[in-house]
């Protein structure tokens, strides 16, 4: 499928030509508008002469501009900036609060719901436990939900855009399933197109753990702007890449897929995606439960809790694992070393500047991140390991849901959606336009 072509760009030649319909054209006054809001927006431009020396606009252009931003409602003045030598400017502030964002991270057996500002501050949260294999209608009901409940709580009904999450591979043209592993009876169903039957905001879906990647490399800390791996370990596991500040999809979203890398050929380790010998078959948290159940009389922990509520879960294991529960601790080393095989192989190839692990494993206290600090070093190169930062995700398990916000944000205020509704001050009503112009997102 092509992409939709940017404005005042030729089509390639698989691309056919688009013509916009002349409503949807931006005026000549928009663009340099649109480029003064993004310009303070991302901190690459504080005050008005910062701007023209950015953007090589004239200083008549630059504060016409920014009067009209300021009355819109999208910048403001903030304080004086900083002498240097001459007339204090005054810096400009992006007015974050002057719209909001609907963000939700769908798990395998939980999900996460947010209205956040748009620069993915998050107002308002929820968390649910939940468990995917309820299919997409029941699943999406929920969100839905958690959107109304938050919408009641704030006073913050229609958003500016949503950002979702799911854990499979999507066709980010589309917001479309696309042979989800662990997600039966998702294959082909379109988040986004269901959330547009609901909402009048543009929608942007990706998977999970690209969202963990991107939330932790925009908010995390320490941040240093440089290459990153995210390595999630819960109830599955996988991988996301920002690479030059961009998320790495995979010509159809799968990229980072790692938990269905074949590590054994044990004809036992049969994965939930059919084959045999897959990571997750050995090492993932749903496996930890199977084998829990298995070896339950082992643990006068489990026993105990399994006798009580009639189930276990990841959370009590991890439980266990922190008052030293033989069998727990046992269970998560195992798979901590299979998984930490796999990370310093893909450490070795794609050499990046911060390793950072996430995940329901983190619960479960530092063993994981130390085994996989122990085996990362000692298995790769001297070259890639001698600058590489390796830490635990710094946002309390929330990087997915602010990856999710932030994705919406970037939809809106990419350059071709951007120049079409900046004019009016808001997006609203603007849905359908915006989703086609949209091509130049992280």
């Amino acid at each position: 499928m092509g992409r939709p072509v940017p404005l005042g760009s030729a089509p390639t030649p698989d691309q056919p030509t688009r013509f916009f319909p002349a409503a949807t054209l931006p005026t000549l006054e928009a663009a340099p508008l649109a480029i003064v809001v993004n310009l303070v927006r991302t901190g690459r431009a504080a005050t008005r002469p910062e701007l023209v020396t950015t953007t090589g606009l004239s200083r008549k252009v630059v504060a016409q501009r920014v009067d009209q931003a300021i009355e819109l409602g999208l910048l403001e003045d903030g304080e004086l900036a900083a002498s240097s030598g001459g007339r204090q400017a005054r810096t400009l502030r992006f007015r974050a609060d002057a719209g909001h964002i609907y963000a939700a991270a769908i798990g395998a057996s939980e999900f996460h719901a947010a209205i956040t500002d748009l620069s993915g501050v998050t107002i308002a949260s929820h968390h649910e436990d939940w468990d995917v294999d309820a299919g997409p209608q029941a699943t999406m009901e929920r969100v839905q939900a958690a959107f109304a409940a938050l919408a009641a709580k704030t006073g913050l009904g229609r958003p500016w855009a949503i950002g979702i999450g799911v854990p499979g591979p999507v066709e980010f043209a589309t917001g479309r399933l696309v042979e989800p592993p662990i997600m039966p009876g998702w294959d082909g169903f379109s988040v986004r197109s269901w959330l547009r039957e609901h909402y009048d905001a543009p929608v942007w879906v990706d998977n999970d753990v690209n969202l963990m990647a991107l939330g932790e490399w925009t908010r995390g800390t320490p941040r240093d702007g440089r290459d990153m791996l995210f390595i999630k370990a819960g109830t599955g596991i996988g991988s996301g890449l920002v690479a030059g500040g961009r998320l790495l999809r995979g010509d159809r979203g799968a990229a980072g897929d790692i938990g269905h890398t074949h590590i054994t050929d044990d004809p036992s380790a049969v994965c939930r995606c059919g084959q045999i010998g897959c990571l997750e078959a050995v090492a993932s948290g749903w496996s930890m439960l199977d084998e829990s159940l298995r070896r339950v009389d082992e643990s006068a922990y489990l026993t105990k809790v399994l006798a009580r509520n009639g189930r276990l879960t990841l959370g009590e294991i991890g439980a266990a694992a922190v008052t030293g529960d033989a069998l727990a601790l046992e269970m998560i080393d195992t798979r901590s070393r299979h998984v930490a095989d796999v990370i310093a192989n893909l450490v070795n190839f794609c050499n990046p500047g911060v390793l950072v692990l996430g995940g329901g494993v983190l619960r479960t206290g530092p063993r994981f991140l130390d085994v996989v600090a122990s085996t990362v070093r000692s298995r790769c190169i001297r070259l890639v390991t001698a600058g590489l930062t390796i830490r635990a995700a710094s946002l309390d398990h929330r990087e997915g849901v602010i990856g999710a916000g932030l994705l919406a944000a970037s939809g809106i205020f990419s350059t071709a959606p951007l120049t079409h509704w900046v004019e009016s001050g808001t997006p609203l009503g603007h849905a359908t336009t915006l989703q086609r112009l949209s091509a130049e997102l992280i």
